[in-house]
């Protein structure tokens, strides 16, 4: 199988799905492929860009007004264009996603757990706070204490300000001692692994004939390459974030997450290049072209280059 066939069946596949959700393949495209360039885009383009997905300008511009609404994008109206670009709220989402989507799984670990206790705040904040950690991996050990093993410092320092609980939530550390097999058992009931470990396996299912043709890749056009590329990233991520990225001691035996990060890193790899010079050739901004992508994009999945 080919790159250029392999999109075309994965489009069909996309398409004959019941639940359309155009935002989120938006968000998808804004986060990989714009955020890194730059940030904008003319809503022309990005019209242009979604009907290669078999999605109509009606829905786009729909699906464009409520992310703005969401606090996720921001618009820039100069003569009869509109340009959207992420707001700051939807930059500081991105990084805290990019950081899970592109980096590499969790390492060693020290045995060390992080304890929230929620107690300070109303049902609402705490429910909220529940709801947002969530998307870092925090899960809940009873109504007012969420944990994660090895969260990422900075996102939480983040996710806190914006929610502005900072200085009425207390942040503990706890130390994880013997029992490892019933602290599988305790986790896996926490953040539901069995279900996400089928979502990884049906993604690798998915992705797994194309990773054949990435000796071909050469010889892909590039529209095939940004439509692999693109939704290759949107069904990774649609798992990713509802893994909590526990360190390996934790996760039960034939786990598939590995596996799915892998596939998609090599397949990453062998798309980016090709599917960016379809962006530069198709996508306009307030100031011309793409322009380049940053420093930070090749870092990658361990690096693109």
């Amino acid at each position: 199988m080919t790159i250029d066939s392999a999109s075309r069946k994965l489009i069909a596949e996309f398409s004959a799905r019941r639940t359309l959700r155009t935002g989120s393949l938006i968000t998808t495209v804004f986060g990989d492929a714009i955020a890194p360039r730059g940030g904008s885009i003319w809503l022309g383009s990005l019209i242009h860009l979604m009907r290669d997905f078999g999605i109509g300008e009606r829905l786009v511009r729909t699906s464009v007004y409520r992310l703005m609404q969401d606090g996720w994008l921001q618009s820039t109206q100069i003569g009869r264009r509109s340009y959207y670009d992420l707001s700051d709220e939807g930059k500081q989402r991105f990084e805290q996603a990019t950081h899970k989507i592109y980096g590499e799984p969790a390492a060693a670990w020290d045995g060390q757990w992080c304890l929230l206790l929620l107690n300070d705040l109303d049902l609402a904040r705490r429910d909220n706070l529940r709801k947002e950690l969530g998307w870092l991996g925090f899960g809940p050990l009873s109504s007012t204490v969420i944990a994660h093993p090895a969260p990422e410092t900075k996102d939480l320092d983040a996710a806190l300000a914006r929610l502005q609980v900072t200085d009425a939530v207390v942040i503990m550390r706890a130390q994880t001692i013997g029992n490892a097999g019933r602290m599988r058992e305790f986790v896996q009931a926490i953040w539901n692994l069995d279900d996400i470990d089928k979502r990884y396996a049906g993604f690798v299912k998915r992705f797994r004939p194309l990773v054949a043709s990435i000796g071909k890749s050469r010889d892909a056009t590039p529209k095939a390459a940004f439509l692999v590329r693109t939704l290759l990233i949107q069904e990774y991520r649609k798992v990713l974030l509802r893994d909590p990225q526990l360190p390996t001691e934790l996760l039960p035996s034939g786990w598939h997450g590995g596996a799915a990060y892998q596939l998609c890193r090599n397949l990453y790899r062998a798309v980016f290049a090709p599917s960016d010079r379809y962006l530069t050739a198709t996508v306009e901004t307030a100031n011309g072209p793409l322009p380049p992508p940053n420093k930070l994009f090749f870092n990658r999945f361990g690096g693109l280059e």
